[in-house]
Formats: C-alpha cells, structure tokens, sequence
C-alpha cells in the first residue's frame, strides 16, 4: 500500500498531501499492490509512495472520464467559469504548501515553486474567462433558404501527460483548457514529482469539480501500457503530452490509431543571441533568466549562446561573474538561488556535455563538475569558445551549463540557430529595430524572446514548429479541445 512520511512536508494544511491515484472521486491505492518511492533529489530523503497503477486501473479512469462527460460535457460556459474561479482561488490561498511540495519532490527553490504556483493558477483564472468567449459563427449562405451556423463543442475525455519540471503548472496548461472546454480529464503525472498532481485533484475536489471529471494515475513501471491505453482507447478523443521529442513521437503514432486530437510540446534546443548593438547588462540578465531558471531544467532554456565576436569577451566576462556568485543547495533554504537536478542522470547528462565540449577545445570559465556530497547537484557553469559540432548543438543539456559560441554575421548566426531538427523557442538581443524584426522572422521557432528571456504567461499561444510539438497552449489553446459543428438550416 502507498503511504507518506509526514513528517518531512510541514505543511499548514497536511490533508493536500495525499499517497492513492484518483478515480472517479476516490482515492484509490493499486490492485495489485504495487507503489514508487518518492524521493527529495536535495536530500535523497523519502518523501512517501504512490501507487504503481496499471492497465486495469488505467481503463477505469478513462471509464469514470467517459460517464462524467456526458454530464459535465452539457454543463454551462458559466457553470465551468465559476468552479474554475474557485480552482484558482484554493490555489492561491494554499500558495505556500503548494510551492513546498514543488520544492521537495522537485527540488527548485522556494521562491522559483511559489512563481510556478501563481504560473499553474493563473491557467484556471484564464481559462474560467476563456470558457464564456468559446463563440460560434454565422456563415452566409450562397441560398437563400438555407443558414449556416458553426457552434463548438467539447471534444470529450482528453488523456493528459506531463513532465517534472513543472510538476503543476504543465498540468492546469491542459487541464484548465479542458475543463473549461467541458471535458474530462485522465492525467499520467511523472512518477518523481505525483505529489503536486494529487494535491490539485484534492483542491479540485473542493472546487466543486464532479466526481469522475478529473481522474490522477500514478504509475511508472506500467508507464508503457498505460500511456498506449491513454492513446488509443476509442472512449478518449485527445491526448495532450509535454516531454521529449521521442516520446512524443511514440505517443503519436499511438494517438494515430484511431485519428485523435492531440497536443504535443516536445523538445526544444533554443539558441540565445547577443548581437553587437544589444546592450549586453540586459543580455546577460535575460540570459541569466533563460538559462538558469530551475537549474536550466526548461524546455524553453537557452541551449546555445551565440555572441558576437565584437562583444563576446565583454558578455562572457559579465556572465560569469554573475553564475559564480550563484549558491546551489537546498531548494529551502532562503540563501540558494539553485537548486538540485531531478536525478542522477541529468547529473550525467550534464557531466557528458562539460567533457565532450572541452575535449573538443572549450574553456571552462565557471563551475563544470558535480557538486559532491548528498542530492544531485551540479554547478552552475559557463563554457567560452565552444565549437560547431558539440553535443549541445544536437541535444538538449536541460541542466544549468551555458555554451557559449561566437559568431560574425546575422548571415551567419541565423544559419547556426536554425541548423537544428527541433523548434521551439529562441532569443536574441539587439538595438536595431530592422534586426528584431529580421530576426524574429528568419528564427525557425514557435516562440522569440526579443530582448527578453522569459516569455511563458498564461495569456500567449505556447508550442513549437519542427519536431518540438503540434498545436498551441495557452492563448486561444482551449480551441485545441473544442470540435466545430455546422448546422445548416434549410426550409427557411
């Protein structure tokens, strides 16, 4: 049976944490027994156990999804406004033991899991709104005794799966959507971070949300047959996925079984670009906040600086200083401005990316190895003169190392930035009003961040081009969980 060690959370309210899967309004453990450890990646403590679900547990979700919606599914846009406004409120008021429980299963600093608690909530309050502006459409007819009306209609149970990273905030990106849309909901959370999921069922709950529309499975041993009954179950009519690129792909040839909806936001490899006419304190402060942010665990983080040679010495040297003054450790404790990596192969990821690009000439300004001791750690680190052909121009490091490349022309980087399979966000910093528009435009990328490096909020249409993903989040996303009808009158 899956069970929790209380006394590692300290929370105001304990009862958000919870250690069974969701099913039509019951906490349930697995039938056959199974559970997963919960781990601190700080500490190496055990946080508790969840329940290591399967294929039987995984068609009862879908099953209680099915029956919710056709209930839930005839609800108002008005109905689904106000219990997602109650959503957001509860995720507000409990902003503090949400942002703990991000933390310790995380591991990001307090002050980045409060940020991604107001990120997550933010999702219910803009979905609450979006839900009373799904308008239909008049189309004139070219005969006059016909009128044709297009209305929209939710698509119905959508599986959801989602990364740690964000451990709440890329699950109410889909679930606020789908709620609001009216339909239900089954959600695979990651196995390392399932706390922050259950804690949202349970705050779902006394929203007022119906028992059977949100349904949690934890598993990671199954997480095969569960995920391909997610995608090809005839009940589930979309799946939403956040991760890397060779699952998503798997996904969708799983989803392609019977022509779902679906929505992926897969791998990214963002170029960063510094060009000679930026003003290089602010490019070094959005770099800071590109490629930093959560120990560069992001799927949007910078993955290659690319700084112009005229400005090169001066950006590198600015940016160093400032990442050698960072403080790694525990995510609690007020002084840490980074906090640990997920587990140790991201440590080894990281490590792997460090070697390969000093073997191939780069220096080594700041940081570069593990940290030692308890927790996976690894220090912030800045690599100058890193050459074409590096590991990071083909894979996402998602840890805190910032390679660093320089270049001579626009000519030049925009070929380098784009010389990549994936796209999903980019940077660049410039003065010259000509270049932000030129370079916005020639980046083969979903997103730009001119002279910024944070660009996520719940209010723009998040998703990639290439192979980082299909369709958009946030924004207008709740499109993304809506069917369009027409209905032609005649006789008139």
């Amino acid at each position: 049976m899956a069970s929790t060690n209380a006394n590692v959370w300290g929370l105001h309210d304990p009862s958000l944490i919870k250690h069974q899967s969701y099913i039509d309004g019951k906490w349930v453990n697995a039938k056959e027994g199974g559970s997963i450890l919960v781990t601190n990646p700080a500490t190496g403590e055990e946080l508790g156990t969840v329940p290591e679900m399967g294929l039987e547990e995984t068609k009862s979700a879908i099953a209680a999804a099915g029956k919710a919606f056709a209930s839930w599914g005839k609800t108002t846009a008005r109905h689904r406004h106000h219990i997602l406004m109650k959503f957001y409120g509860l995720m507000q008021e409990h902003n503090d033991d949400l942002a703990r429980i991000i933390t310790l299963e995380n591991g990001k600093t307090l002050a980045e899991a409060k940020g991604e608690n107001a990120y997550s909530a933010s999702f219910m309050e803009w979905y609450a709104e979006e839900a009373v502006r799904t308008y239909g459409e008049h189309i004139p007819s070219p005969f006059t005794n016909i009128r044709n009306v297009v209305i929209k209609q939710p698509v119905g149970v959508v599986s959801i799966l989602t990364p740690w990273n964000f451990p709440s905030a890329m699950i109410t990106r889909k679930l606020g959507a789908a709620l609001a849309a009216g339909c239900t909901a089954v959600i695979k959370p990651p196995p390392e971070t399932p706390f922050s999921a259950l804690a949202l069922a349970e705050l779902s709950r006394r929203a007022g949300v119906p028992d059977g529309v949100i349904n949690i499975v934890t598993t990671q041993k199954n997480v095969v047959e569960v995920g391909r009954e997610m995608c090809e179950s005839n009940t589930v009519k979309k799946v939403s996925f956040t991760g890397s690129t060779p699952v998503a792909k798997s996904l969708y040839g799983m989803a392609a079984s019977t022509l779902k909806k679906i929505s992926i936001e897969a791998g990214g490899n963002a170029p960063f670009i510094v060009f000679d006419d930026a003003d290089i304190d602010q490019a070094v402060e959005g770099a800071i906040a590109c490629k930093f942010r959560c120990s560069g665990q992001t799927c949007v983080c910078a993955n290659r600086i690319y700084v112009q040679s005229s400005v090169y010495a001066d950006f590198a040297s600015k940016l160093a200083e400032k990442v050698a003054a960072f403080k790694v450790g525990n995510g609690l404790d007020e002084t840490t401005t980074h906090g640990p990596l997920i587990h140790e192969r991201a440590v080894s990821k990281a490590m792997r990316h460090v070697e390969d690009a000093v073997s191939r000439g780069a220096q080594v300004l700041v940081g570069g190895k593990r940290v030692d001791g308890t927790g996976t750690f690894f220090t912030p680190t800045i690599l100058s003169e890193v050459p074409a052909g590096a590991l990071f121009d083909v894979e996402e490091t998602f840890g805190p190392v910032a390679a660093l490349t320089k270049f001579e022309t626009e000519e030049e980087v925009i070929a380098l930035a784009n010389d990549t399979n994936v796209g999903l966000a980019g940077y660049f910093f410039s003065r010259d009003v000509g270049r932000v528009w030129r370079v916005a435009e020639a980046l083969e990328v979903g997103m730009v961040g001119a002279n910024t490096g944070l660009i996520s909020h719940a209010t723009i249409p998040f998703g990639g081009v290439k192979q980082s993903g299909i369709g958009r989040e946030g924004g207008h996303g709740i499109e993304e969980y809506l069917n369009q009808k027409l209905i032609a009158f005649g006789g008139i």
